[in-house]
């Protein structure tokens, strides 16, 4: 029965979202969380391993080189691992077994997509003194879920890998770092990863590859509207594009309307009309300065204790503590 309520609300707030988002006056969005469903996650993964997108493995890479360095500063307390949007769990692995190899470690995987939690589960769940504690909800409402099951003397090492912050505009990012900082106690940590800036051809390239994956994971949100609010969206009349913001550093993917059109919404009880290459913005991804983090993490709360930068594809992994 819980399952069949969640369900419900997912759907009214699908629906409520949508109906807000394509009937706003000036531009059309989408919220960037519903890109996610389970053709839309299994996607993202193949994104991830495209030679255009070097994300994914610079994350890794610092990760796999630095992970027992990221632990130490909350050893020798036990350590409760909470990952913000896990996805399928594969590059938190390093950070698993580094904190394995000193104690028995509880991981609490925080997702709103089903789908990924079990891939995660699937991915991680093998292995040695890790248990696995998933909660399907949103970050915030999860993470306070996780802390409020801490025991005497456990200490929170929180995980926001990818560049999953670079979603939030710039206000939106400082305010959800001073959220968690209120939920978590001195002491605990966050390890947050940031895309930083680089060439105009490399980012555009992650986001519009020439293969169409990305293309395929942008139009998947309008086949999800179709499928779960019986939406009449023709997928044929909309196209992928990516655009550089250079004055807020940002890139940010667009579904393109290639004809003037009316799209009927039923669940979501609206109509959206479109003009000849009016869009849909889908999300943004915001690019970083190495120092920019540091400062907005001192402005909510935390003390910076150690920053590792990737150099093949600039990418920070930053460990902050709860002040």
């Amino acid at each position: 029965m819980l399952t069949e309520a969640l369900a419900q609300y997912s759907l009214a707030n699908l629906a409520a979202d949508v109906r807000a988002g394509l009937s706003r006056a000036g531009q059309k969005e989408l919220p960037s969380k519903y890109l996610y469903d389970e053709v839309g996650s299994a996607l993202f993964e193949v994104i991830t391993t495209l030679p255009e997108y070097g994300l994914t493995r610079a994350d890794e890479r610092l990760l796999r080189q630095h992970a027992d360095e990221m632990i130490e500063p909350l050893l020798p307390h036990r350590i409760v691992v909470a990952e913000l949007g896990s996805g399928s769990g594969r590059k938190t692995r390093w950070i698993l077994e580094a904190v394995a190899k000193q104690q028995n470690t509880k991981y609490c995987p925080i997702e709103i997509s089903p789908t990924a939690l079990a891939h995660c589960t699937k991915e991680l769940g093998s292995m040695d003194r890790v248990s696995i504690v998933g909660f399907e909800q949103p970050y915030l409402d999860g993470l306070e879920a996780v802390v409020s099951a801490r025991r005497p003397g456990e200490r929170m090492l929180v995980l926001f890998l990818g560049s999953t912050i670079g979603n939030f505009d710039r206000p939106a990012a400082q305010q959800f770092l001073c959220e968690i900082r209120r939920t978590l106690g001195p002491g605990d940590a966050l390890l947050l990863g940031t895309d930083l800036e680089k060439p105009l051809a490399r980012i555009h390239a992650a986001y519009d590859d020439p293969l169409g994956v990305t293309a395929s994971f942008n139009l998947n949100v309008l086949v999800r509207i179709n499928r779960e609010l019986s939406a009449n969206f023709d997928i044929a009349s909309f196209r992928h594009i990516a655009r550089y913001n250079e004055s807020e550093r940002r890139i940010e993917m667009h579904l393109l309307s290639l004809r003037r059109q009316t799209v009927s919404i039923p669940k979501a009880e609206c109509t959206a009309r479109f003009q000849t290459n009016e869009t849909i913005w889908t999300e943004s991804s915001y690019k970083y300065r190495p120092t920019e983090v540091l400062e907005m993490a001192a402005r909510s709360g935390f003390r910076s204790h150690a920053q590792w930068i990737d150099r093949e594809w600039p990418f920070a992994q930053t460990l902050l503590i709860a002040a």
